[in-house]
């Protein structure tokens, strides 16, 4: 009921709690300060310092509830994430969170281990089930359910899968949706060294992780070993999440591991990422074809199987195309030297992008002749991407990320 007169004291009398609403400065004061002393738990309305708990935006969908706090700094924006979580999670979320609670003790006695209810758990609530719940049929979703725990008592341990994601050239932001909610689904994770951290912290935070990286000439994990680690973890029943850098199928031997996985008869699925030549190109303002300038880009490694490079300079030479170099930072010397023996100017523009789309990205800027000193003088390291042809000259002009940097 409302009162209307003035805050007094004994007004805390019998009280479980207080909320001072106010916009009297010194009464909200004397509120905080009385039920401090009181040791009753007291919130001042936008003063986080006046308060000994903060109420948090609730969306609700019982028995599911969220709680969105921001500590106090900006109810304001609590709010506006309410908002749009309320438009993004519908009301049957919590007569799918009802069906899980019903059949909860049944699914704990047919799946002994917490991995195996885990692993049930999601299928269910990723899988048509939950879609007919979505749909208003709870008896159909009901009925299914009940069958499909009853077929799992007969059924042997579940197959394991391996997902092959690229998970692009370094920036969360550029992973897939289709990624990203395979990372948050894998039971292990077998990653890369080009892999950056950010993305690997979206990976579940339960997941068990294998790093395999490698670099020139220091091949911790041979590659055979890798395709056996792959097979040997999904016929334990796990979901393995082969995690690259870039695109799998560019220059990430992708190819190879999925062969030993059909020979062995594995399942898997394979999901494409943002290629490094064109995520650090874009991130650099350099355009890889040009109407002017290229009509043809060419995506090169500039590191073979036996550590040469040894590749078709005549081709690579031509005017009016675009070469991207990959692992070609260790040859550049041997690249520039080629290319003008094998007929492109010495002038010809050049760029070195290391650490492409991440917020320590780099771009150098030389052409063929001055290219390995200036991989010398800045002390470049890996990764890092070459970049051969006129439209480099168009970064200056079209240079959009990291604009308070410059760069030789």
């Amino acid at each position: 009921r409302h009162i209307a007169r003035g805050f007094e004291p004994e007004d805390l009398d019998g009280k479980v709690l207080a909320i001072a609403a106010t916009d009297d400065e010194a009464v909200n004061q004397q509120v905080s300060e009385l039920a401090k002393a009181r040791n009753l738990p007291i919130n001042v309305v936008d003063n986080p310092a006046l308060c000994s708990f903060i109420m948090p935006s609730i969306v609700d969908r019982s028995p599911m509830q969220i709680a969105i706090s921001t500590g106090g700094a900006s109810p304001v924006l609590a709010r506006m994430l309410r908002t749009h979580l309320e438009s993004s999670i519908p009301n049957a979320y919590g007569k799918l969170a009802g069906l899980v609670e019903t059949f909860r003790e049944q699914v704990k006695a047919t799946f002994p281990s917490v991995e195996q209810r885990r692993i049930f758990w999601e299928d269910v609530l990723e899988g048509p089930i939950a879609e007919l719940v979505f749909a208003g049929k709870e008896e159909d979703a009901r009925r299914r359910l009940q069958r499909l725990i009853d077929d799992a008592r007969d059924q042997p341990k579940a197959e394991g899968e391996v997902f092959l994601v690229g998970a692009g050239p370094g920036d969360p932001d550029l992973l897939t949706f289709r990624a990203l909610r395979l990372m948050q689904k894998a039971d292990v994770v077998v990653y890369d060294r080009l892999v950056s951290k950010p993305i690997l912290d979206l990976v579940r935070r339960d997941a068990e992780k294998f790093y395999v990286g490698k670099e020139r000439a220091n091949h911790a994990v041979t590659q055979e070993n890798i395709n056996a680690c792959l097979v040997r973890l999904a016929r334990e029943g796990k979901r393995v999440l082969r995690l690259k850098g870039g695109d799998p199928f560019i220059f990430g031997r992708g190819g190879e591991e999925i062969s030993t996985l059909m020979e062995e008869g594995v399942n898997f699925q394979v999901v494409p990422g943002i290629t490094a030549a064109a995520g650090c190109a874009s991130y650099a303002g350099i355009p890889l074809t040009h109407r002017d300038y290229a009509q043809a880009v060419i995506f090169v490694t500039g590191h073979l199987r036996d550590g040469s490079v040894n590749l078709n300079w005549d081709m690579l030479s031509h005017d009016h195309q675009t070469v991207v170099f990959y692992m070609g930072l260790h040859g550049v010397g041997i690249i520039c030297e080629q290319l003008i023996r094998h007929g492109r100017a010495a002038d010809t523009p050049a760029a070195l992008v290391e650490r492409g789309t991440l917020p320590d990205q780099k771009v150098y800027l030389g052409n063929l002749a001055t290219l390995p000193q200036l991989v010398r003088d800045n002390d470049v390291k890996p990764p890092t991407l070459i970049i051969v042809g006129e439209v480099v000259e168009m970064h200056e002009k079209l240079r959009w990320f990291m604009l308070d940097r410059e760069y030789t």
